[in-house]
């Protein structure tokens, strides 16, 4: 009996976290404990990744099953630039890309996002025009509150219309931190797989709160239960929305059939100081493609496939979840293009490793590769002596001469090379006149020289910006009574600062 022959269902639990930020991994006890649980009843991958440094690509790399520079979430508009999808962007996900949710409702499934989406805002580029049936949550990142005549605040979304705003329908406390959207996405979560429970149906759902993103918010319950601050109350509600999705499916009788994949879609900000999370051992945080920055929490369960109490260093990335979706769904993806997942069942029901790479890129730059324990970085760059004035530091408190770089340093003919395995910081470089490191280069060079054979860049999203497609006047903004008067068109190139 093959994989489509059962009933799969799919659960994606996308949470802005850092490896520090688990109770395995060094948080005070007690904080994460159904994530510890959740942990020790599956497998834990050490050597996870996401594909960017940043939200928005991370996300459109997972449901495209493509890096970044193939299904066009970066920027042309200056050297290694992050980009993303705040309002003011006119790009979003181009309907030449199949999203995993597309295939899925080609297979029978019945798909929810819940949380945060951020592959576009405009109508063309919302999740429902992109095989979900169901969403609850935002476009865009929770930013605000504003004045609704400058910058509107951001549409919550119920379905295809918005029911509300963040910060007027949807409280937010800038004072206390106090809120209860993580509650509602739990409740929402619940309510979906009840649902599909009863209807014997099949199902993806793709639970991405945002809590842990700054602005940090937390329910009145959480709030002040953590030796972590705000930061810390936030996680523990986090956690135990974790703990009540899965006992849900228990009580359900879908736990044994199920697959729940728990991730981040980049580390840690370490620019946020007390109000973020820990990346552990690993260099520097979100923004940069050092390990802190990609290497991201990443758990497997699946009661009575996956053996409890694994460990796997199987080299991943989020995009894999895209090619174990669909295998186990039994849906194939078009032919017509190049895919960077690989399916993660062998390693997650076998245990088996393979060899294969992981690519680091910052924009429309290769910034690293790795292969096996080895990572090469071409370039180097954290961000610019102007901002670390201001105190934007995505390196706070590291500082690695000719590593954590304030300027974009081309190292590309002589690489810099780590050994991680002995050294995940990134600290010791590997001399370049060592026999160690001429062996290692040539596998790594011949692994990029194969990539940039194959690769096709997609059209840039991130170029253009423009004030008059922000949030002005959603769907549903007329039945509400909340549309508002936007400014005329006047596009202008995006500007990156990082």
């Amino acid at each position: 009996m093959g994989w489509g022959d059962v009933c799969i269902y799919l659960l994606y639990l996308l949470l802005q976290m850092g490896w520090g930020d688990l109770g395995i991994l060094g948080q005070p006890e007690k904080e994460t404990p159904n994530l510890d649980k959740m942990a020790a009843e599956g497998m834990l991958l050490l050597d996870f990744y996401t594909a960017n440094p940043l939200c928005s690509p991370s996300r459109a790399a997972l449901l495209t099953g493509r890096l970044p520079i193939r299904n066009g979430f970066y920027t042309t508009n200056d050297h290694a630039r992050n980009g993303y999808t705040p309002q003011e962007i006119v790009g979003g996900i181009p309907d030449s890309e199949v999203l995993v949710s597309e295939l899925l409702s080609q297979a029978g499934y019945r798909n929810k996002i819940i949380g945060k989406w951020h592959l576009g805002h405009r109508p063309q580029y919302l999740p429902l025009r992109h095989g979900f049936h169901e969403w609850f949550g935002a476009p865009n990142c929770h930013f605000g509150p504003y004045d609704n005549k400058a910058t509107p605040n951001i549409p919550v979304y119920n379905g295809s219309e918005m029911v509300g705003r963040y910060y007027e329908d949807f409280a937010i406390s800038r004072a206390s931190g106090e809120s209860n959207l993580t509650q509602l996405y739990v409740s929402e979560a619940l309510d979906f797989i009840d649902r599909q429970a009863a209807a014997g149906r099949p199902f993806f759902l793709y639970w991405a709160p945002d809590a842990t993103h700054g602005p940090l918010y937390a329910s009145r319950g959480f709030l002040g239960t953590s030796r972590r601050g705000l930061y810390g109350d936030v996680v523990r509600e986090l956690d135990d929305g974790v703990g009540r999705i899965l006992a849900r499916l228990r009580a359900r009788g879908l736990d044994t059939n199920t697959l729940v994949f728990f991730t981040s879609d980049n580390g840690a900000a370490m620019v946020s100081r007390t109000q973020g999370g820990s990346n552990g051992p690993f260099l520097c945080g979100k923004q940069t493609t050092f390990e802190g920055g990609m290497r991201e929490p990443a758990i497997a369960w699946w009661p009575s496939r996956i053996q409890p109490g694994q460990i796997s260093h199987q080299l991943s990335t989020v995009m894999d979840l895209f090619t174990t979706a669909l295998e186990l769904a039994g849906a194939v993806p078009p032919s017509d293009r190049v895919y960077d997942g690989t399916s993660l069942l062998p390693t997650l029901l076998n245990g088996t490793e393979v060899d294969r790479p992981v690519f680091y890129y910052r924009g429309d730059e290769l910034m690293a590769v790795r292969y096996g324990l080895y990572k090469a970085h071409f370039w180097t760059w954290t961000n610019g002596q102007d901002e670390r004035s201001k105190g934007i530091d995505f390196c706070r408190g590291e500082d690695i001469p000719g590593v954590t770089t304030m300027q974009q340093v081309n190292y590309t003919d002589s690489p810099l090379l780590f050994h991680l395995g002995r050294d995940p910081g990134e600290r010791y470089s590997i001399k370049p006149k060592s026999s160690e490191y001429k062996q290692a280069m040539r596998k790594l060079e011949e692994v990029v020289a194969s990539h940039r054979a194959g690769l096709l860049p997609g059209e840039p999203q991130f170029n253009m910006c423009d004030s008059a497609v922000m949030n002005w006047a959603p769907p549903g903004c007329e039945k509400l009574g909340r549309c508002l008067k936007g400014p005329e068109s006047k596009p202008y190139k995006c500007p990156w600062p990082h």
